[in-house]
């Protein structure tokens, strides 16, 4: 329960901090998505995250593209649930590129489908007209999510390790004591 209740206290933390004053796209909600799905229960480790993003967005406000953005955060959370058994730098650091990728992706892919055609005509070039106008963002998107990763993975191994102190260890000269009688 306090690893859980740890992990929610950090996952709200980075969604709150959209609050805060930010370069655009430049936000840690990939890591948290990814950092819920690491560390947290499988029963929780979508829920909390996609909670603590519309909590944030019940402040922030809400948009068309709303259910893309929310489907790209559930896939993260998987890929998430994916790296909790390949819990290494280098697959963090790729975990993060590839949400960034995943989430521009889906994303401006919504954008272009939910256009009504005054700014991307429904078609290949529309399309690709789309993503090369996203291409800005995209940058603070990887940065945000690479930087955040190393952050949020950061902090959760430091409370990992608080807890595990915390949890008295059993001697093995309590044991042979047993043992002898």
């Amino acid at each position: 329960m306090k690893r859980i209740m740890s992990a929610a206290a950090i996952i709200l933390a980075a969604a709150l901090s959209r609050l805060l004053p930010h370069p655009p796209n430049f936000t840690p909600l990939a890591a948290m998505a990814l950092a819920g799905g690491v560390y947290l229960d499988r029963r929780f480790a979508l829920v909390i995250p996609l909670a603590a993003l519309f909590l944030s967005d019940c402040i922030i406000g809400f948009h068309n593209t709303i259910l893309f953005v929310y489907g790209s955060f559930a896939a993260i959370g998987f890929i998430g649930l994916w790296l909790k058994s390949h819990k290494k730098p280098a697959w963090i650091f790729a975990a993060a590129v590839g949400s960034s990728v995943l989430f521009f992706v889906v994303t401006n892919f919504a954008v272009w489908a939910l256009d009504d055609g005054s700014f991307y005509p429904k078609t290949i070039p529309g399309l690709i007209s789309c993503y090369i106008a996203a291409i800005p963002f995209f940058r603070n998107t990887m940065l945000g999510d690479i930087v955040y990763s190393a952050v949020v993975f950061g902090v959760f191994e430091l409370v990992e390790r608080t807890l595990r102190a915390d949890v008295p260890a059993v001697s093995t000269s309590a044991r042979d004591d047993h043992d002898l009688k």
